[in-house]
């Protein structure tokens, strides 16, 4: 009976457990990082297409196993480019008043994929020295690491300048997430905070068994939640043009 009530407090203490957000970090240096990454992404798809000439050769080695190993670098450094690239994105936003450069701004991760992976899937499909087997294993994983890079470098959830400034202006004080969730909430209860609600209705899709987060609006959206909980927008009475909220989010969970 002891045993399971200390585990019964434990389990509260969890749910009760809210963090503070990272700090949001500079866009300038993870851009930075994630042209550099890109730029070793190509240089890894070179050695790919040198190996494939047999320019480069490893003895006692299939070429196969060299040419697999720097598609997969290529693809390795060209995701971690990316998410770098979208974090950025979400610290300091592309405005739509261009729109090509908003395009460009939310697809450069999967613009990039392209030139990391078609030359070299072109190159070796005309590639007349590969062995048949070799040819057709690396042309597959050269295809797929480019869906692969692709899909991961489109920003699926992108908010412009305007929308973030938006979001600023409308919403005041703390705003809380979960990990895997896709919305900030504010209709949230954080007595360590002295927040409270009058109505003590707390969000019904803010899923208090995941790790939550507590942070500003600008921290939110660096973190990848960059649309407000529309529960939590009509409870507080926020509705103001220019501002994301997620139109599935009642029935959704956070």
């Amino acid at each position: 009976m002891a045993e399971r009530k200390k585990i019964e407090n434990a389990s509260e203490s969890t749910l009760s457990d809210i963090k503070n957000a990272k700090p949001v970090g500079n866009a300038g240096g993870l851009r930075v990082g994630a042209i550099l990454l890109w730029v070793a992404a190509i240089a890894f798809e070179l050695l790919a297409v040198l190996v494939a000439f047999s320019v480069i050769t490893f003895t006692k080695i299939n070429p196969l196993i060299p040419l697999l190993a720097f598609i997969v670098l290529d693809l390795v450094c060209l995701i971690i480019g990316s998410q770098l690239w979208k974090k950025a994105n979400h610290i300091a936003p592309a405005s739509k008043k261009n729109a090509l450069k908003f395009w460009l701004w939310n697809n450069m991760g999967m613009i990039v994929a392209v030139f990391a992976f078609v030359p070299l899937v072109i190159l070796l499909l005309t590639n007349k020295n590969l062995d048949k087997q070799t040819k057709t294993i690396a042309t597959i994983a050269a295809v797929v690491a480019l869906l692969i890079g692709g899909l991961a470098g489109h920003d699926w959830n992108p908010i412009s300048a305007e929308e973030k400034e938006a979001a600023q202006a409308a919403v005041s004080g703390a705003v809380y997430w979960t990990a895997f969730g896709k919305v900030y909430h504010t209709h949230v209860t954080d007595e360590a905070l002295g927040h409270t609600l009058e109505d003590n209705k707390e969000c019904p899709y803010l899923n208090r068994s995941d790790s939550l987060t507590r942070g500003t609006v600008e921290e939110a959206i660096a973190a990848g939640k960059t649309r407000l909980c529309s529960y939590c927008a009509r409870h507080d009475n926020i509705n103001t043009e220019g501002l994301l909220m997620d139109p599935n989010s009642e029935g959704e969970g956070d």
